[in-house]
């Protein structure tokens, strides 16, 4: 065939070369020419791969089918154009799925909001304590065409799986799969929250074995019961409080399985104790049963959950425990960019300094700070859009002492932790949860989690800056 790739990000890479490989007349557009675009399309020409740059919106002459990056927009030119000339529009992980060999590893389906890394990451570390051939791939950043691709003989794949990529593979049939939770984001892309949570639930479609929903968050459970799954699937709640039949959950400090047990109705399965998850915040408990679910889905027995939970480290920036200083604890979650991760880190602490601020890619802020009024010591605010936070902590917590810092600078973050250590208390929490993107002002959120871990030491070094 002759086929078209939009994009030459790591998926859009992994696509053309795979393709090409399999004998299609591969072309690569990508609207950008610069060093790094002609860096790939000079490595890409040298395997035959024609790539066209400065103009990634007009369908090249022959195109049979466009694969797709996942951040490109429904609405791309490029995409208008493969419709008027009836090419269909499909992305890498559909690709995927239809190169599969007949027998090929099930697929355990990761999706939602927040999360989606830290359960895929927990579901692959249970899989492999189950002596599963297993790996963790997908949105996680490991190309899945690859893997696919590869030959291994994997027993099963834990896939993470974005809105994006879910909007282009309407072919994707999994195992099983979860929705882990749902609020506004990317309405940019989607057009809309509806058509973002549609996409969302796509993940549900042929599901085989279990549909795995949030009993917190009602919307993934509407999601379940709009799916066309196969006879027999079965629908399954996560719960941080006691579960009910066909549900996992928590009783007095223990995870456990009340849906893939003879009984259900009158016993459970204990699984793993809440100590075993790191770290224990309630959202995280919850990636931890939502993981658990999708490996007891496909035959795990309750040790592996546990030996796989307690073997589980987190990604970096991730509510990640930096250091103790003068009595107060720094934690980063530079990983928390939009409202609802924000909502869960500050849950997870009683007396907070929160630092916030950053590119808040059209987010409002009052729910978030309703809710987390009571929690707040005090707030520190940096980046582009810090105005908006400032503005929901006049209106919803206005005794809360907030510092404007008004520079994007290196030395911004450094200022923030030294504002932050001046309004905490021993056993206060200083949390870096932005609740925005932070492209105005760092590379992306690990360099900003970096700035703040490197100015924490940089305190712990001088001695802390209590009482000052």
């Amino acid at each position: 065939m002759s086929i078209t790739v939009a994009g030459l990000g790591v998926s859009g890479v992994s696509a053309a070369r795979a393709l090409a490989r399999l004998g299609a007349a591969v072309t690569v557009v990508d609207g950008g020419d610069g060093d790094r675009q002609r860096e790939i399309a000079a490595s890409l020409e040298d395997e035959g791969i024609t790539v066209r740059l400065g103009d990634g919106e007009t369908l090249p002459e022959g195109t049979e089918l466009v694969v797709t990056s996942p951040g490109w927009k429904p609405g791309s030119p490029l995409f208008l154009a493969a419709a008027e000339a009836g090419v269909d529009v499909v992305g890498d992980v559909e690709i995927a799925w239809r190169l599969r060999e007949p027998g090929a590893a099930p697929w355990l389906a990761v999706t939602g909001t927040n999360g989606k890394t830290t359960t895929v990451q927990m579901l692959a570390s249970i899989l492999t304590a189950a002596g599963l051939r297993t790996a963790a791939v997908g949105n996680i950043g490991t190309p899945i065409i690859d893997v696919v691709l590869s030959g291994e003989p994997y027993d099963v794949l834990a896939v993470e799986l974005s809105s994006y990529q879910l909007h282009w593979a309407p072919s994707v049939r999994a195992h099983s799969a979860t929705v882990l939770n749902l609020a506004p984001d990317h309405l940019d892309w989607h057009g809309s929250m509806r058509a973002y949570a549609a996409d969302k639930g796509r993940i549900y479609e042929g599901n085989r074995i279990a549909c795995v929903y949030n009993t917190a968050d009602p919307a993934t459970e509407e999601l379940v019961r709009a799916a066309d799954v196969e006879e027999g699937c079965r629908a399954i709640g996560f719960t941080l409080g006691t579960p009910a039949p066909s549900q996992l959950g928590v009783v007095e400090g223990i995870l456990v399985d009340r849906a893939f047990v003879e009984n259900r109705s009158s016993s459970a399965q204990e699984l793993a104790e809440v100590s075993d998850v790191t770290p224990a915040a309630p959202h995280n408990i919850a990636n931890a049963l939502a993981a658990a679910a999708l490996a007891r889905a496909f035959g795990v027995e309750p040790t592996a959950v546990r030996d796989g939970l307690r073997a589980f480290r987190p990604d970096a920036h991730r509510i990640a425990h930096v250091a103790d200083v003068d009595g107060v604890a720094y934690v980063d979650d530079s990983k928390a960019t939009n409202t609802h991760a924000t909502e869960a880190s500050l849950a997870a602490y009683e007396h907070i300094v929160w630092i916030a601020g950053g590119l808040a890619k059209g987010a409002t802020f009052d729910d978030l700070v309703t809710g987390a009024a009571k929690r707040l010591r005090g707030a520190v605010l940096i980046g582009a859009d810090r105005a908006l936070i400032r503005e929901a902590l006049a209106r919803h917590a206005p005794e809360v002492p907030v510092v404007d810092l008004d520079r994007t600078d290196t030395g911004a973050m450094s200022a923030a932790v030294r504002e932050a250590a001046r309004l905490a208390r021993p056993g206060d929490t200083v949390l870096l949860a932005p609740a925005c993107a932070s492209m105005d002002m760092f590379v992306n959120y690990g360099t900003r989690g970096d700035a703040f871990a490197e100015a924490v030491r940089g305190l712990e070094a001088a001695g802390g800056e209590q009482g000052q």
